[in-house]
């Protein structure tokens, strides 16, 4: 990372990228695959993320990378190996400006909904940034080229600049086809908690379709309605720092996380 000065403002960030992997982690939205990235705020044409290693094993500056956001290539030629799937977030990036942080999940919670054609939407106060509408799925069968590899990830500039077209709504996730899905936000707390609230919000639906066929209810699930979504997500982002602070104090708790700056 020597291609970055190593200003006091820098090192929040980096200390920020180690917490939040490992709080993806500690929450089970990470498992040994998955990363979270964040913009360089002095030059919005790079981005930082971890080597290739588990989120949980992210632990100090020399696990880190800087990358161009133009071809996703580091910035320094002797960088460690990267993500296959780094494209999911320079493609974002480059298509976003105000997008300054992304996470990248396999949950399993979440899966299903990119497989069965039931919508996600937000069914928790908690949970309004996912809107009411239920979220976009991009499937990468729909945008293969000759030179792709047809194995569901997002390697190439073509597959990650159609992932990023799901975000131009203004919508804050999408859902990728037998896969996972891809958060953005516009800090790093912000990523980490729609990832984390993401994956409950699956578990809370499931949870209910599963109790109406139990039961023979019919009906639906109910879910918040757009000024719902809006009003709560409001509200949650003004707490936001609640959960951060406990999650942070929970992973320096936790002998399986190491933080070295």
């Amino acid at each position: 990372m020597a291609a970055l000065p190593h200003t006091d403002d820098l090192r929040k960030l980096f200390s920020k990228l180690i917490d939040g992997s490992h709080i993806l982690h500690f929450h089970q939205v990470v498992d040994a695959y998955g990363h979270l990235s964040f913009r360089y705020p002095l030059d919005p044409d790079i981005f930082v993320m971890s080597r290739n290693i588990a989120p949980a094993q992210v632990s100090e500056i020399r696990d880190l990378v800087a990358y161009r956001v133009g071809d996703a290539e580091p910035l320094e030629a002797e960088s460690p190996p990267g993500f296959a799937e780094r494209r999911i977030h320079s493609e974002v990036y480059k298509r976003h400006p105000q997008v300054n942080a992304v996470v990248h999940s396999h949950s399993e919670a979440v899966v299903p909904y990119t497989i069965s054609g039931v919508p996600l939407r937000a069914v928790s106060h908690m949970c309004g940034f996912l809107g009411a509408n239920g979220l976009p799925v991009f499937d990468t069968a729909d945008h293969m080229e000759n030179s792709d590899v047809d194995d569901l990830l997002v390697r190439s500039e073509n597959m990650g600049a159609h992932l990023a077209k799901h975000f131009d709504d203004g919508n804050n996730v999408t859902l990728m086809r037998g896969h996972g899905f891809t958060v953005v936000a516009s800090s790093i707390e912000l990523a980490v908690m729609r990832a984390v609230y993401t994956q409950k919000n699956a578990s809370i639906q499931t949870t209910a379709l599963m109790l109406q066929g139990v039961t023979g209810v019919t009906g639906g699930v109910k879910s918040l309605s757009k000024d719902e979504c809006m009003a709560s997500d409001k509200t949650t982002q003004w707490s936001l720092m609640r959960p951060w602070n406990l999650w942070v104090q929970e992973i320096e708790c936790n002998k399986v996380y190491k933080k070295m700056l």
